[in-house]
């Protein structure tokens, strides 16, 4: 890739990245959907600013593009403190850890993504800085070592998850709030969806909207994402207004269908249903079959597909259901995978 490519491909990196942060909502009253952890979140936040003192510790668990970046950056500015952002796989050694906690001041807001993938010793420096505001630093080593306690401004940790149960008891159970977000209703992502338009400025009609609503897969982020799309077609291909028909051109030219399914989605589906006759089948078969990393399929293609009904996951792999031949357009065959019970048969490459 030459200079100018990597310039060029820079520059519309930081461009949609920069207009991803436009559309986030600054506060709770402007966040669409998860009504029950807004609601929650408002209590806790009213009452610490009613005490004038940081709030609880807060963890945020939920499939990715659900909001919980978003929701760390409201806390902050409902708290009107400022926000240090980071991540689990950034910190792979304690000092790593006490550095960013020592330079934190009175009510910091320290936003922690992917807090799963944080290392054991990491970990446990931070079940102290959590409890007691404070974190002990070894100067030395060998018999000579002495832990020197170094007291910590009152912060608010926030935790983000895609895998709450990786998350050890001990540190889980220092969290004063947790919440578990959920995917959106279609409603929901229309709302959102005609919102960011009138953000960026794109003249959308409300067929279009819902079109884009009802293909976003429950999830903000490919609601957004789908919108940017949509608009580049309407102002190559028309005038620059969405309308239905250029909104279905679009997301039939990026390959996602009537329901959210994009190519991927469509790959596992398809050669589950007609090359392994609706399985069942290992999960690294059928990531040899698409020619895909097995963890690509596990974690962004398994998860619609299985919440929509169209795969199970049994003990002796993946299998295809009645719901999913027919979204192809097929017909189960009689005592199909799909129509049994395997959840009695030992496990095998599942």
């Amino acid at each position: 890739m030459s200079d100018e490519q990597r310039l060029v491909d820079s520059s519309s990196d930081d461009f949609e990245r920069a207009q991803e942060l436009a559309l986030r909502p600054k506060t709770l009253q402007e966040f669409v959907g998860q009504k029950r952890v807004a609601n929650q979140l408002d209590l806790l936040l009213s009452a610490a600013r009613n005490r004038n003192s940081p709030a609880d510790h807060v963890l945020l668990s939920g499939p990715p593009g659900l909001g919980k970046t978003t929701l760390a950056m409201i806390i902050a500015s409902e708290m009107s403190a400022p926000i240090r952002i980071t991540s689990g796989p950034a910190i792979q050694h304690a000092g790593d850890l006490a550095s960013i906690l020592s330079s934190l001041v009175e009510g910091e807001i320290l936003f922690l993504d992917e807090i799963h993938r944080m290392s054991r010793p990491a970990e446990e420096l931070l079940y102290l800085a959590m409890e007691d505001f404070r974190v002990d630093v070894i100067v030395g080593k060998g018999a000579g070592a002495t832990a020197i306690p170094l007291e910590l401004p009152h912060f608010t940790l926030v935790g983000a998850t895609t895998r709450a149960g990786l998350l050890p008891s001990p540190l889980r159970d220092r969290f004063g709030f947790t919440a578990q977000l959920d995917f959106y209703e279609d409603a929901e992502l229309s709302v959102i969806v005609k919102r960011s338009a009138a953000l960026m400025g794109i003249e959308i009609s409300e067929a279009a909207i819902q079109e884009l609503g009802s293909r976003s897969r429950g999830t903000p982020r490919v609601a957004n994402r789908l919108l940017r799309r949509v608009r580049d077609y309407a102002q190559v291909h028309s005038n620059g207004k969405v309308d239905i028909k250029e909104a279905k051109a679009a997301l039939e030219l990026y390959e996602v269908d009537a329901i959210g399914l994009d190519r991927l989605d469509l790959a596992v589906l398809e050669t589950l249903v007609k090359r392994f006759n609706g399985g069942p089948v290992g999960i690294s078969t059928l990531a040899m079959a698409i020619g895909e990393e097995a963890e690509t399929i596990e974690s962004l293609a398994e998860p619609f597909l299985v919440r929509m009904g169209f795969i199970s996951r049994t003990p002796r792999g993946r299998i295809a259901t009645p719901a999913g031949f027919e979204h192809l357009g097929l017909k189960a065959p009689i005592g199909s995978p799909g129509q049994l019970d395997f959840f009695d048969t030992p496990a095998s490459d599942a």
